[in-house]
C-alpha cells in the first residue's frame, strides 16, 4: 500500500485554533500531519500570514470547505486560497434549498459549472463532500450518484463515515468515483443516529470506531488517491480533539 499524505480538516480543532492559531498549527504538525484542509476560516489572519506559518512549520495548505452561496456571492475568496497554496476547493454539502431534486436545482448545477471553470482557471480543482442526506432517493438514484452524474466536471471528496451512516459502503464509493476521488475524507464513528432520544450516534477517531479503514485505504491505493483528510467534528473517548486528531493519525500508519 502507497505511503498516501495525511492531512488534518481544521474544523477538527476550531475551538483551539480561535486561541492560539499558530501554536495549534505547531501542534497538528508535531503530531505528524503531512498537510491541512481549511474549515471555518482563517482565524482573523490573512492569507498572506497563513501561507508564511505553513512553510515555517512544513506544512502543506493542501484543500479548504468553502460553502457555495459565499463562491457565487463573491468569487475573490477563491483567491485567497489560491494565494495560500490551496489545490483544491470543496463544497462542504448543500443546504436543502439547493439540493438536486428541489426547483433551484437546475440553476444551482449550472452555477457549479461555472465555478468549475473559474477554479480550474485558478489551478485549482472544484470537489464536493457528503454527508448522510445524500442517501436519500430522487426517483431510484441517490441524490449523491445523481449529483455527480448532472456535473460530471465536480470532483469527489467522499466522506467515509457519512457513506456509512447514509447505508453504503465506503470502500465501493471509492472505487466507483475512480478518477474524481483525489481527496479523500477519513471519519469514524460509533452508535446508531437516529436524531431522536434514542440516538448514540458519536464520532470517534479513525480507527475506534466501526469502519474497516484497512479496506477503506485499499480502496484509496487502488483508485490512486492522493491526499487522504482526517475529520472529526466533537472530542470522543474522553479525549481532547488533539489527543483524537493523534490518535487518528497514528492509527492510519500503523496500517499503511
Amino acid at each position: 500500500m502507497r505511503n498516501i499524505p495525511i492531512a488534518l480538516q481544521l474544523y477538527s480543532v476550531r475551538k483551539q485554533l480561535d486561541v492560539d492559531f499558530e501554536g495549534t498549527l505547531k501542534a497538528v504538525k508535531e503530531i505528524g500531519y503531512d498537510g491541512v484542509e481549511f474549515g471555518g476560516g482563517l482565524y482573523g489572519h490573512s492569507a498572506q500570514e497563513v501561507k508564511a506559518l505553513c512553510e515555517k512549520l512544513d506544512l502543506i495548505p493542501i484543500a479548504t470547505h468553502i460553502p457555495y452561496p459565499d463562491m457565487v456571492a463573491d468569487e475573490s475568496v477563491l483567491d485567497t486560497y489560491k494565494e495560500i497554496g490551496c489545490k483544491y476547493v470543496t463544497i462542504p454539502g448543500f443546504t436543502p434549498e439547493y439540493r438536486p431534486g428541489t426547483d433551484a436545482y437546475p440553476e444551482v448545477a449550472k452555477n457549479v459549472n461555472n465555478l468549475i471553470e473559474k477554479i480550474n482557471q485558478r489551478g485549482m480543482k472544484l470537489s464536493y463532500h457528503n454527508h448522510d442526506f445524500e442517501f436519500q432517493k430522487i426517483g431510484d438514484e441517490y441524490m449523491l450518484d445523481y449529483l455527480y452524474r448532472t456535473i460530471p466536471g465536480l470532483m469527489a471528496q467522499i466522506d467515509t463515515c457519512w457513506v456509512n451512516v447514509g447505508g453504503e459502503s465506503p470502500a465501493k464509493y471509492i472505487r466507483k468515483y475512480e478518477g474524481r476521488q483525489e481527496i479523500l475524507h477519513l471519519k469514524d464513528s460509533f452508535g446508531n443516529r437516529t436524531k431522536d432520544e434514542h440516538d448514540t450516534f458519536e464520532y470517534r477517531p479513525v480507527g475506534h470506531g466501526v469502519l474497516d479503514f484497512k479496506e477503506i485505504m485499499q480502496a484509496a491505493d487502488e483508485v490512486g488517491v492522493k491526499w487522504v483528510i482526517v475529520e472529526q467534528d466533537y472530542p470522543s473517548l474522553d479525549k481532547t480533539m488533539l489527543e483524537c486528531v493523534k490518535m487518528s493519525y497514528e492509527h492510519l500508519k500503523s496500517i499503511m
